[in-house]
Parts: structure tokens; sequence; C-alpha cells
């Protein structure tokens, strides 16, 4: 698939990180800043589903490494999305978006299940849906849930936000040489080990011919302007 040319559904993937200060726990501005972005680029039309992280709470991983169970770990993971996905859902509504929040894994007093089919009919009907828990599966990352729901969901691009504004030869903050890409192909970020996602959720967005838009999500506008077509960020794509 090439760039898209019209934006309707996009799935957005952001990291725990982005709802903390200093990218630890969480911080209700930045938590509403966040919420203000969405709701933006929500009212130009776009239905909306958002994958998020747990890092600024929990790192299943980082238990794992210390001699927690690694299924226990990354259960612990889950629960963490969970708490980011209801303080998210909670600063949307707030702000006169309607909201959904849905988990992987089931928890049936603070959010609905993960059905499919139920998750498109609250897109059509206009609402941003939280995804929370993952895959509900331990050893996969919630990149690798993002390209999942994004595939299952139909959306026209997975818009991954982070921290810098797009995809380089190398990391900018440490080769002042690094050069951005405006659009790579899956193939090239490959052969280059640039590490746009996690291989397993990377691999499943380049067999399904899923782009991914990356961009810097703390430049205030920057989302809206990339769902508008605007040259923000990196694309990556089956065919340049």
């Amino acid at each position: 698939m090439p760039i898209p040319t019209k934006i309707q559904r996009i799935l957005l993937k952001i990291s725990g990180e982005s709802l903390g200060k200093n990218s630890a726990g969480l911080e209700a501005d930045t938590v509403a800043k966040v919420a203000e972005q969405i709701g933006r680029v929500h009212r130009l039309g776009v239905e909306m589903a958002v994958v998020v992280g747990g890092g600024n709470l929990l790192r299943g991983a980082d238990f794992a490494r210390r001699g927690t169970n690694r299924t226990t770990a990354d259960h612990m993971g889950m629960l963490a999305t969970a708490i980011n996905a209801l303080a998210l859902q909670d600063a949307l509504e707030r702000s006169g978006t309607a909201t959904r929040a849905a988990s992987a894994v089931e928890m049936h007093t603070l959010m609905e299940p993960y059905i499919r089919r139920r998750i498109i009919r609250h897109l059509e009907k206009g609402r941003v849906v939280i995804l929370a828990g993952g895959t509900g599966n331990p050893y996969f990352t919630t990149d690798t849930a993002a390209a999942l729901r994004a595939t299952e969901l139909g959306v026209d691009a997975i818009f991954k936000a982070t921290k810098v504004d797009g995809v380089y030869t190398a990391d900018p903050t440490k080769d002042q040489q690094a050069r951005k890409f405006d659009r790579l192909t899956f193939q090239e970020a490959i052969d280059r080990d640039l590490r746009v996602m996690d291989r397993t959720a990377f691999t499943l967005c380049m067999e399904n011919d899923m782009p991914i838009m990356v961009f810097d999500m703390f430049v205030e506008g920057n989302m809206e302007r990339a769902v508008r077509g605007e040259a923000i960020g990196t694309w990556v794509v089956a065919k340049v």
C-alpha cells in the first residue's frame, strides 16, 4: 500500500512514557495535553483507535530479567496499560470526546472486552476507542498489539507517536551526521536495522502492507498536520 492520500481511520500507538513527567508515572496535565491532540484529530472526522503502552508505570521485561516469571511480569505490564487507558479515557471525555476503553484482558467492571466487530462499530459511531491489555498474551509488546489491531480493524495507517521527528539513518542524539528519511520501505528499514517497531510488530505490518507514520507528538499540532498530509515525520511503506 502506498502512502494514504486520504486518512479516514487510523490506529495511534502511544507509549506510556508520553503520559508521565520525565517519562515516569502519570501526570494529569500531560495526559490532558495528549487528549487534546487526539481530540483535535478526531474532530477532523478521523476514526481513531489508540493503543497505549504501560512503560511509565511498569515494564514487565524488567521484572522478568530480575527473576519474576515472564508470564506474570507481562500480565503486570498489561494491567499498567489499563491504568493509562482509564486516565486517557477520562481526559478525553472531560474534553468532550466520546470514548470507549476496551481490554484484551477481561476486566468487566473497568472496561469492555476487546471484540473486533464491536470496536469497529464504536469507530463507525464516531467514538475514540482506547485499547488496553496489549494482545492479551505474554511475550508480545504493545507495538505488536498495535500492528495486530491495526490489521484487524482495517485502518489506513498506524501513527506511531515518538519523541523524535521521524526515522533517521542513525541515532540523531549520538550522530550529528544522521539523516532523516521522509519515507522509506519496510525492506530498507530491515536492511539498515532501523528499529521503527519491534521486529514482530514490524514484520506483521510488512506482511499486511500496513503503512506506518513515525512522528514527534510532543510538537503541538504535529498529529493533526500528519493526518492532513503535511510533510511531518517519516512514512514507512511497502514501496516508495
